[in-house]
């Protein structure tokens, strides 16, 4: 717990530094190149089909039933484009996810490294293919479960609590894996993640929770259609804000976590029954620059 809080601590602290804050910039003004060129040529056509399909099925009647036992009859006209905001989120999602990947965790993991673990071995056990592989097929099983529970989070109690525990999922296997790619060997980083699963975890939830804010702003009814293309921009710096919080968490988390595998120190906390052991970090930052 204690290498829980304290690497919170250390990452909330980043994240404030304008340098930190300057990272955003890269990924943000991307997903947001590529979602005016997407929406302009895209979001119409979308609407167009799903208003056909609903026509053609009758699904409006069925859509307003549902809809009138949780008292959100209101919803009905505007189901449609909210439908389609709905389905494109984890679209949205992935590209912030994307160039993070790209522009922002080699920085941080560059940045933390060379600053707070100048001593610490980078032995490269992962590689951009398996950072890679491990982002899609993760993400693969993510769109699928937001699919599946897209009808359950409408209902906003639900909503704080599907899509933190499908975001702390994700945030979790890819994150780890990408914070002990140049530092860990594949060994080191199995055994890692296999000593810290529950506390890695943790972070991955909690950091899915504070992904699912930016899922607040669509739940204005027809105010979010008419405002979408200001609330989507909204929405993609949300995400890039959470995203590179997060990779800074896990990488204050991880790396500790690995110097203390390395010296044999206990995963968190002293040793039982004898002196505290002072942070792993707090003796590499004391070494020389």
């Amino acid at each position: 717990m204690r290498l829980l809080l304290s690497s919170f601590g250390r990452a909330l602290l980043s994240q404030l530094h304008i340098r930190m804050l300057l990272l955003t910039v890269l990924p943000f003004v991307f997903s947001l190149a590529i979602w005016t060129v997407g929406l302009w040529l895209g979001l119409q056509p979308m609407i167009d089909w799903l208003q056909d399909y609903f026509v053609t099925n009758s699904m409006f009647g069925a859509a307003g039933t549902v809809l009138n036992w949780f008292g959100m009859g209101a919803l009905k006209t505007v189901i449609v484009p909210m439908l389609a905001m709905w389905a494109l989120l984890p679209l949205m999602i992935l590209t912030a996810l994307v160039f993070v990947g790209l522009f922002t965790i080699p920085a941080i993991a560059s940045h933390i490294g060379t600053r707070h673990y100048p001593l610490l071995e980078r032995r490269r056990g992962g590689s951009w293919w398996g950072s890679l592989w491990t982002s899609l097929w993760c993400f693969a099983v993510f769109v699928v479960g937001w699919l599946v529970t897209l009808p359950v989070s409408l209902i906003p109690p639900l909503t704080f609590v599907v899509h933190p525990l499908l975001w702390g999922w994700l945030t979790y296997r890819v994150m780890a894996y990408d914070t002990l790619a140049d530092f860990a060997s594949a060994d080191e980083r199995r055994a890692v993640l296999r000593l810290h699963r529950w506390p890695l975890l943790a972070i991955g939830t909690i950091a899915g929770a504070m992904g699912a804010a930016p899922t607040l702003l669509w739940l204005g009814g027809a105010l979010s259609v008419i405002f979408f293309p200001i609330l989507a921009a909204g929405a993609i710096w949300l995400y890039v804000l959470v995203f590179v919080f997060t990779g800074l968490w896990f990488q204050y988390y991880s790396l500790e976590a690995l110097l203390r595998y390395r010296s044999g120190q206990p995963p968190d906390g002293p040793e039982p029954g004898g002196d505290p052991i002072q942070p792993a970090a707090d003796i590499i930052d004391a070494g020389p620059r």
